[in-house]
């Protein structure tokens, strides 16, 4: 088969060791491999480079993707989408696999289904280091993310100890929270903030002021307050600092309140070795799943075992793009049930969070 692969949306690390195992595999086993650069962008571009099994040696260690991203203006619209197509048909295809989020796998459905008879085949890969792919337990690049947080606030406690402050920690997670969740618990944060509970700002920082009389108070003797904050909760964190540095002589008397937004530290690095094992399987499962046919599929890692194929990794199941992306905008949108327990736990623990 002829094959092609694109890497689309925000990188995350993992990317290149999907097309380490893509490419080998794929050309271990007779197919060509083509590799498109800077995402769909690239395709509109014919921007196409044949890969060789030297081209993609110790490169899973590599954080970013080899191949570039881009996002396009021009490719979700119908002119862009039928010019892709037509790019496809040119290049002679059989077969996409598309590695990206949300938005990026949204378009490999349409280029899809655009054209019932256009015989070409389209798989997609779940890259979002949010973890806001629906049917995907773990997408790529969540684990080194995740690893990158808890790095990151465990040098901030240190000085925070040091220094007898507070630290809001802001990490990505425009849409879903799961960053900060996973990474609060971990680092034993006083507070984590994310937008699935819509708090408002005054609940937010009537909450805050509790944690820091809580933490500060003389019988309690803490040395540091580390509250973790998804970008997605809309009050600005410059914000939230204000408005608590306004109450600290009452709250915690010889308490200072610092604000660090981690931003795209949290994107880049080399991936863990979870996500590298995770990517290289999904890399071979790619492959296998264009020899069996499959089509207008995403390949979720941990997937619900009710939902989609079985494949030949037990980890690993195929499952309908469109059926993917009405979960995610469940999920999203905060009508999934795995959203809901998310907010439930966070919850329930959240009082304990302070003690």
């Amino acid at each position: 088969m002829r094959l092609g692969v694109l890497t689309s949306g925000g990188d995350a690390p993992g990317m290149n060791a999907v097309l380490h195992s893509f490419v080998r595999a794929g050309l271990g086993r007779d197919h060509e491999i083509l590799g498109i650069e800077q995402g769909y962008k690239g395709l509109l571009e014919g921007r196409v480079r044949t890969f060789k099994q030297q081209d993609v040696d110790d490169i899973s260690r590599r954080g970013g993707t080899i191949l570039g991203s881009a996002r396009s203006a021009v490719f979700p619209t119908e002119e862009g989408q039928e010019a892709g197509l037509a790019k496809v048909k040119e290049l002679g295809l059989d077969g996409l696999l598309v590695i990206g989020g949300n938005g990026s796998l949204t378009g490999a459905h349409k280029l899809g289904t655009r054209d019932p008879d256009a015989g070409f085949q389209v798989v997609g890969l779940p890259a979002s280091i949010d973890n806001d792919i629906g049917h995907c337990g773990l997408a790529i690049g969540v684990d080194t993310a995740v690893n990158t947080i808890v790095e990151a606030c465990d040098r901030i406690a240190d000085t925070a100890q040091a220094h007898h402050r507070a630290f809001i920690v802001e990490v990505m997670g425009r849409d879903c929270g799961y960053l900060a969740m996973r990474s609060g618990i971990a680092v034993e944060a006083d507070a984590i903030l994310f937008a699935e509970r819509n708090r408002p700002e005054d609940e937010i920082v009537a909450h805050l002021r509790k944690v820091m009389q809580r933490s500060f108070a003389p019988d309690r003797d803490k040395k540091r307050v580390l509250i973790i904050k998804a970008e997605g909760v809309k009050v600005p964190t410059a914000n939230i600092v204000k408005r608590l540095q306004e109450h600290l002589d009452e709250d915690a008397p010889g308490v200072d309140i610092r604000e660090t937004i981690l931003g795209h530290v949290v994107r880049g690095g080399s991936p863990s070795a979870t996500d590298r094992v995770i990517s290289q399987r999904l890399g071979l499962a790619s492959v296998f799943a264009f020899e069996a046919g499959a089509h207008d599929v995403m390949l979720g890692w941990d997937a619900p075992k009710d939902v989609g194929q079985a494949t030949k990794d037990p980890s690993i199941r195929a499952i309908a793009l469109d059926e993917m992306l009405a979960e995610t905008d469940r999920l999203l949108g905060g009508e999934s049930p795995i959203t809901q327990r998310r907010v439930k736990l966070l919850s329930t623990v959240e009082e304990l969070l302070a003690l």
